[in-house]
């Protein structure tokens, strides 16, 4: 019975589409933690250390204030069966990585690194990465030391501070994933 419910409401948000917009605030008197609202639908989340900022650097552990659109998902296939969600989605490999180094042409982009190489890598041996969701945060244009891997993606177990993403809980995220699209706004601070 519960399956049916669930494919219900899932085709339910499929007939009315994706959400427009969501949106992600500080908590009142921790900037570290916040709400994110999706419809119905507000849950917890966990903000980056520096809380919201209105000027994002790279390494300042601060969540970047603005409008964005998310690009894709990118969930770990070894360990979950692809989620519902109107996003594009790739499975995580091991040679996956994402450029943080602001001398680097690739910067803020996804890029594959052998064993040894440096990079963010998306494949991590805990599941804070099991579900990451891409955002157009220092897209276009790419500025060099602007931030990068900026993500929303599982939270830590004791919903800890990020390095500046927005992390949630898996049947957060779950649910989240089954209401967003390309051309949801999701709108930070």
């Amino acid at each position: 019975m519960k399956n049916n419910a669930v494919s219900g409401t899932y085709a339910r948000n499929r007939r009315s589409g994706p959400l427009s917009a969501i949106r992600v605030k500080p908590a009142a008197g921790n900037p570290r933690r916040g709400w994110l609202t999706a419809g119905h639908l507000t849950i917890p989340v966990a903000l980056g250390r520096g809380g919201v900022l209105a000027n994002k650097r790279e390494g300042d552990g601060g969540t970047p204030r603005g409008s964005f659109r998310p690009k894709r998902l990118w969930w770990r296939g070894d360990r979950h069966s692809r989620p519902q969600t109107f996003l594009p989605a790739r499975i995580i490999t091991g040679t996956d990585a994402w450029c943080e180094d602001p001398n680097d042409r690739h910067y803020n982009q996804a890029i594959r690194r052998g064993e040894g190489q440096g990079g963010d890598r998306l494949k991590r041996a805990d599941h804070l990465y099991d579900f990451i969701i891409e955002i157009d945060h220092n897209t276009r244009p790419r500025i060099a030391g602007r931030g990068s891997a900026v993500f929303l993606h599982l939270a830590r177990d004791n919903f800890g501070p990020t390095a500046g993403c927005v992390s949630m809980t898996e049947a957060a995220m779950l649910q989240l994933l089954r209401r967003i699209g390309p051309r949801t706004r999701i709108i930070i601070g």
